[in-house]
């Protein structure tokens, strides 16, 4: 299922461009995959083992160009997954490699490698944190955790370890943070505390507001499912904008956290989209936004529906 997701998740989604340029995949003989224009002029020839599900034709989305997989007889690097090259054909980096695929996007950005190094890159394909690490954890409520010295290392399961190494953590500059003492608004990130990272100007903070005032609604939508009962204030989500407007991406992108602040859903639930202005508010599902006031009925009829065949649910709706 992930690698039929891929070409959806993985490439960099929701930029919305309003470039006239149409570029589409296309496949040589022998199923390597390249990419051309619309004049049928090719841009990057046809060298890539793609492994996601595409087909001949198909239309590149976003401002990037990505491929799921390695040029023909080529071994991949530590750590790298896939190709991303610019819409000109220029290469930009190596994603890293995560759940059997290149890595998602977290609060606008993702991990890339060069050199056995990981760092971080935007949807534009813009380096935002040099490739200076051994390991970087994917960004969480503004903070990303961050190792050198480390390697992994197997376990009974499928998957790997990260072990050894010097450990520290980083904000959204790539800037080394210290922690502090317990405090309210405090941010726990491997058991350690550090201070909020997150601050509004007044445009912003009216927009939060919007999410604010459906708090309780919207709590009680992510949590029906819940198997255990849980408190009004463990009920409590958190909301943050985590992009803002720039090239090629007109929106302000607003996360949803949990009580732990820990992100909520998956990597394409219970996020929004903004317009610029702050009018407009949008829902995502997957690569696609939806009206608020459409979603918000879509994952009320939704819950109804779920309560009444698990009426032993310990989160109610409220009525």
């Amino acid at each position: 299922m992930k690698k039929i997701l891929l070409a959806i998740l993985l490439m960099p989604i929701l930029s919305f461009s309003q470039g006239k340029e149409v570029l589409k995949y296309f496949k040589s003989k022998d199923s390597l995959v390249g990419v051309k224009n619309q004049d049928e002029k090719i841009i990057i020839p046809a060298q890539f083992k793609v492994f996601s599900y595409l087909e001949d034709g198909e239309l590149v989305k976003g401002e990037t160009i990505y491929f799921d997989g390695f040029k023909k007889d080529e071994k991949p690097g530590k750590n790298e997954w896939g190709y991303v090259y610019d819409k000109k054909g220029n290469f930009l980096y190596k994603p890293f490699f995560y759940d059997n695929g290149a890595d998602y996007f977290s609060e606008g950005v993702r991990r890339f490698v060069k050199d056995g190094k990981v760092g971080f890159v935007d949807r534009n394909g813009t380096v935002v944190i040099k490739p200076e690490h051994d390991f970087i954890s994917p960004f969480n409520y503004g903070f990303a955790a961050f190792c050198d010295g480390c390697d992994w290392e197997k376990t009974e399961s499928e998957h790997k370890s990260i072990v050894g190494g010097t450990w520290g953590v980083m904000n959204f500059k790539g800037e080394i943070v210290k922690p502090i003492s317990k405090a309210v608004n405090a941010i726990e990130v491997q058991g350690e505390y550090f201070p909020n990272p997150f601050n509004y100007n007044e445009k912003e903070k009216n927009i939060l507001q919007f999410f604010q005032k459906q708090n309780k609604k919207l709590s009680e939508l992510y949590y029906v499912n819940h198997y255990t009962k849980l408190s009004e204030n463990e009920k409590k989500l958190f909301f943050e904008i985590v992009e803002k407007p720039k090239e090629n991406f007109h929106f302000y992108q607003v996360n949803t956290y949990d009580y732990r602040r820990m992100e909520a859903g998956s990597s394409y639930d219970f996020k929004f989209l903004v317009s610029e202005n702050g009018k407009t508010i949008f829902a995502l599902d997957y690569d696609e936004k939806i009206p608020f006031e459409n979603w918000l009925k879509k994952e009320i009829t939704e819950a109804e529906d779920f309560q009444k065949e698990h009426q032993d649910n310990p989160n109610k709706l409220s009525k």
